[in-house]
């Protein structure tokens, strides 16, 4: 988690599959999460240069690569009504700066679900 391998990833809504199909279907669905009061927001990122080979068996791609991935956490009570498993480290803007720069120790104190009153309720799609 050393500063030089973070990043943001941006957001504005993102979906969860429910962990239990619906009875009718039986098949899970998409529910979908924003901030309360609409605004943009951030997943924190973390990257690394790679060298190897990627892609499939027929078309294998050797090289250098940069891999990203957003880091998750143990859901909320609002995403772990739908998705218990985890949710992704969502980061308001003032906190956007702090992931990029503070010490690793700080960052991982970071890693927690987003406060439930700063998210609404899921919906099918977003609006």
């Amino acid at each position: 988690l050393d500063p030089q391998w973070r990043c943001l990833v941006p957001v504005t809504t993102f979906c969860e599959w429910t962990d239990t199909p619906d009875p009718v279907t039986g098949k899970k669905s998409r529910r979908w999460f924003r901030l309360k009061n609409d605004a943009p927001f951030m997943f924190a990122g973390i990257w690394r240069e790679w060298e190897g080979v990627r892609g499939t068996k027929s078309k294998p791609v050797e090289g250098k690569h940069l891999l990203y991935a957003f880091v998750t956490t143990d859901a909320n009570e609002v995403v772990g009504a739908i998705h218990a498993k985890a949710m992704p480290v969502i980061l308001t803007r003032d906190k956007w700066m702090g992931w990029l720069r503070a010490p690793a120790d700080v960052a991982k104190m970071m890693v927690k679900p987003l406060d439930d009153d700063e998210m609404d309720a899921p919906t099918e799609a977003p609006s």
